[in-house]
């Protein structure tokens, strides 16, 4: 299976589904029950458990997902869900993704995210990807 250049989890809420499909753009969803293999340079969107530790607030799904070598080389950045009720944990997983994967948290958005965000990760993906495109392009 090819991946997209966006690879999300979404838990039972389904609130980063729903924000992804708003994108209008190719993902690659992640299953709890069937491991998942990057196949090209992704974004990761994925929601923040628990109430404001670091300590389970990254998904099971997506840590094993990580755990996988390949993956994590092919990881570029991430970008979390979370609810602003957790004060300084919200969005507290792509905060631990990105300093464990040494990539760029490029965007935070409260449950289902607005149209705002819809159009900010839209467009940041577009700006995001050209720039690496043309960074890779200059070796």
């Amino acid at each position: 299976m090819q991946t997209a250049p966006l690879i999300y989890f979404s838990s039972r809420s389904e609130n980063c589904h729903r924000f992804v499909q708003k994108l209008n753009m190719q993902a690659t969803r992640l299953n709890e029950n069937e491991p998942l293999h990057a196949t090209q340079p992704f974004v990761l969107l994925c929601p923040t458990y628990g109430g404001g530790g670091a300590k389970g607030a990254v998904p099971k799904t997506v840590i094993q997902f990580l755990n996988i070598p390949e993956n994590r080389q092919l990881i570029r950045g991430v970008i979390a869900s979370g609810n602003t009720n957790f004060g300084a944990a919200y969005g507290l997983a792509g905060d631990v993704i990105a300093q464990k994967c040494q990539i760029p948290f490029l965007y935070r958005f409260e449950l289902l995210g607005t149209p705002e965000d819809v159009k900010r990760v839209k467009n940041g993906l577009s700006a995001f990807w050209s720039t690496i495109n043309e960074h890779c392009a200059m070796r």
